[in-house]
């Protein structure tokens, strides 16, 4: 049987927490299950709620926050802490549906490694103010990462252990773990999911955080492409920045030549000045990045790479008989 890890951040939620965790027991009842809430530096008596409901069921577990981190770290201490097979993530705030999660689950049995959310019915009468951005968002989103999916800000989420357990996340980027998982080779669809308005309080997320939700994407999408060769993104830019200087140098100096301008009467001397400069300091950067990349890599003994399977590596020691010692040597990964 699957033994499944429930992931529940929460943040002043004590109001819904009895409710929901009522439901989310009884939705996954048939699994072999653990279930991992996060208070994230709640103000209310959610800490409370949570004891009791620990005390009540042992399968449930609590991380306290010293104070208020945000979602995404929330979200990335449960990973840490979970043991099961399948990690599904899920609101506390009652927008989610526990009893959707068996359907997330036959999706991953399917073959898939990540199954999303889709709450399609979400915003009907709200379309200009929160349904058109939201829309616009994911699509964005989709074309820059190659992950095709119509609701990234859905947290109820399904996943295979082995496809998240290397991802630390950090700012707003719990939203983007799907298109980790892809990057890595893992299958990603979605699952239309249930939606239900918010019960009791107000949500804790606007419409001015989407700013931070782009700027975030825009790095992991620059740590996809260039994360192991930066000299590649500052290099070219560099280049580019030299490219500007010559062309200005060669207007400023024809002018200079057929008399047409002095080169006191046009900037393109500072431009070309300018452009130069910033193109010598952007390859600089891309060298010292390209250091602490390697240093990153090599200090922890990470590789740049994953592999997905190994075969024949468990061969006994017997067939390598007959061949020299430095031939038979050799690093076993497990």
């Amino acid at each position: 049987m699957t033994y499944l890890s429930v992931i529940v951040p929460i943040y002043n939620e004590s109001k819904s927490i009895p409710i929901l965790f009522d439901t989310l027991e009884s939705a996954i009842g048939q699994y072999d299950y653990e279930i991992i809430a996060v208070n994230d530096g709640s103000k209310d008596d959610s800490l409370d709620q949570l004891r009791a409901v620990c005390t009540r069921n042992p399968r449930v577990k609590a991380i306290n926050f010293k104070r208020n981190f945000g979602q995404t770290a929330a979200i990335n201490a449960g990973i840490q802490h979970a043991s099961g097979e399948v990690i599904v993530l899920i609101d506390s705030d009652l927008e989610n549906d526990p009893n959707d999660i068996p359907n997330l689950i036959a999706r991953l049995d399917e073959g898939y490694d990540v199954v999303s959310g889709w709450r399609q019915n979400r915003w009907k009468n709200e379309f200009l103010t929160r349904k058109l951005p939201s829309m616009t968002a994911n699509k964005l989103i989709s074309s820059i990462s190659g992950v095709r999916l119509h609701d990234y800000g859905c947290t109820l989420k399904a996943y295979r252990r082995e496809v998240i357990k290397d991802v630390t996340l950090y700012g707003q980027m719990h939203r983007f773990i799907p298109v980790y998982c892809a990057w890595q080779g893992g299958r990603v669809t979605e699952q239309p999911v249930n939606y239900q308005p918010r019960r009791f309080g107000k949500s804790n997320y606007g419409i001015f955080r989407t700013y931070k939700v782009l700027l975030d994407l825009v790095l992991i999408k620059f740590l996809e492409k260039y994360m192991q060769r930066p000299i590649h993104f500052f290099g070219g830019a560099g280049i580019l920045a030299f490219l500007v200087a010559f062309v200005a140098t060669l207007l400023a100096t024809y002018f200079k030549i057929t008399g047409e301008k002095d080169l006191v009467e046009t900037p393109l001397p500072t431009i070309a000045s300018m452009f130069f400069i910033v193109g010598i300091q952007l390859i600089l950067m891309g060298v010292m990045a390209e250091i602490l990349m390697r240093t990153y890599y090599e200090s922890q003994h990470k590789t740049t790479y994953t592999v997905k399977e190994l075969i024949n590596f468990d061969a006994p020691e017997e067939a390598y008989t007959g061949r020299s010692d430095a031939q038979s040597e050799r690093v076993r990964v497990r």
